[in-house]
């Protein structure tokens, strides 16, 4: 049998695992052109807080009874797809679910035998590829820069703020915890990060950043966002790849410091992976040699079991994870 999450009813503010359920059904069978997948690991991502929403973003959001999206990585069990065969490792987009089929033509091929396959979730996947190309394509790091990353622990934050440091920058960034900012300076190589729970955010900012902010990664929103928009320097950029603070508000963060945008001429983009989907093969072999090199440092967060894929989103959303969030499903 496969066992699959399928979203219960839609979250009216803070996402609880009732808001999805358990579900057994017959093993699927592939067609012509397609592979059976046995999911070994999934990922979980906070844009999965937009999809189980009806607001307007995107891609359409998941539909009430139907599998939860996400990436995974797994092995295939049997294929009727040219170029697969089982005992193939691949990327997919199956969802929360045990098994899966999948086109052929959809998936990707991955090579365990260097790395862990979870890093095709993590850094050698979305969230890796995310920092890459938004760092890069709209932050335009400059050595002497003083960057900042929200969130910089996480998958995405804490490989913003590596590549940042090879780029000659010097990178602040901005936890929860005492536990997290002493992994972002002493592990990652940060040359500051500022603890957000500790009540004095803007003097702390001032503090890690005395000539200001040039380059802004933001992936959280609201108050962190606003304490930052006001260091940040003339003609600084701010790439906007999530704003996970505002996702289970029922009322949006009221920016008040939008002034900052027009007086110090500020660029502000938002960023979504997908639109570098192409340059994906660049990005990825660009990542693997710093991985391959010690150059580029990652954690991991593990749930053990597809049944608890709902609380660790849950935990994800509320900051308890650790580094890249991932469900261990075999």
């Amino acid at each position: 049998m496969n066992k699959a999450i399928v979203l219960a009813s839609r979250p009216q503010g803070w996402v609880t695992p009732e808001n999805f359920r358990l579900e057994s059904c017959a093993m699927p069978v592939p067609k012509d052109g397609e592979v059976l997948v046995k999911n070994l690991w999934l990922s979980l991502d906070p844009y999965m807080r937009g999809r189980i929403s009806e607001a307007k973003s995107y891609v359409p959001p998941v539909a009430v009874g139907a599998v939860m999206v996400g990436q995974t990585v797994g092995e295939v069990i049997e294929s009727k797809a040219p170029g697969l065969k089982a005992g193939d490792h691949v990327l997919t987009s199956l969802g929360w679910q045990t098994h899966g089929v999948a086109r052929g033509a959809e998936v990707t091929k991955v090579d365990g035998s260097k790395v862990p396959l979870s890093y095709f979730l993590g850094v050698l996947g979305m969230p890796g590829l995310t920092a890459y190309f938004g760092l890069y394509e709209i932050g335009h790091p400059r050595a002497g820069n003083t960057l900042v990353v929200s969130a910089a622990s996480g998958a995405v934050g804490s490989v913003v703020g590596q590549l940042a440091k090879a780029s000659g920058c010097r990178v602040v960034g901005i936890a929860g915890g005492k536990a997290k900012c002493d992994y972002v300076v002493k592990d990652l190589g940060f040359d500051a990060c500022v603890d957000y729970k500790a009540g004095k955010l803007s003097e702390d900012l001032a503090a890690a950043c005395p000539n200001g902010v040039d380059v802004y990664f933001e992936n959280v929103g609201g108050e962190i966002m606003e304490a930052v928009m006001a260091k940040m320097n003339f003609a600084s950029r701010m790439v906007v790849c999530g704003l996970i603070s505002d996702y289970n508000r029922t009322e949006p963060y009221a920016i008040n410091s939008m002034r900052a945008v027009l007086v110090n001429r500020i660029r502000m983009q938002g960023m979504i992976v997908f639109d570098w989907i192409n340059r994906y093969p660049e990005g990825i072999k660009a990542l693997s040699g710093l991985v391959a090199s010690g150059k580029i440092k990652y954690r991991e967060s593990v749930v053990q079991g597809i049944e608890n894929a709902p609380q660790g989103l849950v935990d994800l959303l509320q900051g308890k994870n650790f580094g890249k969030q991932l469900v261990k499903i075999a």
